[in-house]
């Protein structure tokens, strides 16, 4: 079956915004990503919802918010929601209570949209962060990362101020109820996925280079064990990025931007514990994102400042990556989307 894909990014050095191909896994072949959407500023996160609605992060002039689309051969924009200030960072869709989600890194605050019957948006919520962490990057809070939690809850990770805080949600797109896991100072958490059997997150510390367990009950977070994902002996800058986790729990995968590598951890059957099998090069510069193919015997990883993806062939009874294509076309890219 042919898979679709996404590809969004800046449009500060001569990307086009949003970018788009189609991958077949049984060949192993991809298109070369054409742009499709080249009206928005600096696109640099995706959510797709339903497989037919998208919505983007969008950057304007001293403006930023959030963009919707209907998918199709010629996407079609359905509304577009900015406020003063800056574009989120990330964008997130609760599909059983068709809501959006979005975290402004820059304004340190969650921004809550709910989804109408033609796949527009409209604004129900916002909740504002405060706080600050030891590092120059923790000036103040930086919203990173929202999704939802197994029990309904939305999870918020907060780069800057060194916490990850849980909110009930109501049906009408309102936060409220919250709960929060304060890490050590410095962390500089900055995404998290969920177990998909157990009570567990797994979460990355851009600024640590640090991969953690949360264990999660009753919408509380508490910390776990923890785990580099960079070599002891790199001492340059990095910053981890993105984490994955493969769809039968046994495998979960990070990036380093600066060391420029995917991290690869053999997961234990409690889900409390990891085991590093695997670091490979990303064969760019920046790995900002990646993400497993639907079929999940692939990974794509897309490089911003070498403007090129690179996809690898995952061996699902290992977790290992074997590089297949280094060099597809990918301009400033930050985020890649399978739908």
């Amino acid at each position: 079956m042919i898979e679709k894909f996404l590809i969004g990014g800046y449009t500060k050095r001569g990307g086009a915004g949003i970018y788009a191909a189609s991958f077949d896994p049984d060949t192993a072949t991809v298109t070369t990503p054409q742009p499709y959407i080249t009206s928005l500023g600096s696109p640099t996160y995706l959510a797709v919802a339903g497989g037919k609605t998208l919505y983007a992060v969008t950057a304007g002039d001293g403006v930023g918010g959030v963009t919707s689309f209907a998918l199709g051969a010629q996407p079609k924009q359905l509304n577009q929601l900015l406020q003063p200030g800056t574009s989120p960072a990330h964008i997130s869709v609760d599909e059983p209570r068709q809501l959006v989600f979005a975290g402004n890194y820059h304004e340190g605050r969650v921004d809550v949209y709910a989804i109408n019957a033609d796949g527009s948006l409209t604004h129900t919520d916002t909740v504002q962060h405060h706080g600050s962490g030891p590092r120059p990057e923790q000036d103040s809070a930086h919203v990173h990362f929202t999704t939802v939690a197994p029990d309904g809850r939305l999870a918020v990770v907060d780069l800057g101020n060194d916490t990850v805080t849980t909110y009930a949600v109501s049906a009408g797109g309102q936060l409220s109820d919250e709960r929060t896991l304060t890490l050590p100072a410095g962390y500089g958490p900055r995404h998290l996925v969920f177990h998909h059997r157990l009570p567990i997150a797994y979460l990355l510390g851009e600024l640590s280079s640090q991969v953690s367990v949360l264990n999660y009950a009753d919408g509380t977070f508490t910390l776990g064990q923890t785990w580099s994902t960079i070599p002891a002996d790199w001492h340059a800058f990095n910053g981890a990025a993105a984490i994955r986790l493969s769809a039968d729990d046994g495998f979960l995968y990070t990036s380093n931007r600066g060391h420029n590598s995917l991290t690869v951890y053999a997961v234990a059957t409690t889900g409390t514990s990891l085991t590093q099998v695997q670091q490979i090069s990303t064969a760019g510069d920046f790995p900002r994102d990646f993400d497993l193919d639907p079929s999940q015997g692939f990974v794509l990883a897309v490089n911003q400042k070498s403007d090129n993806a690179t996809l690898y062939k995952r061996a699902s009874d290992t977790g290992l990556l074997t590089p297949l294509v280094q060099d597809i076309p990918a301009p400033e890219a930050t985020n890649v989307c399978f739908y």
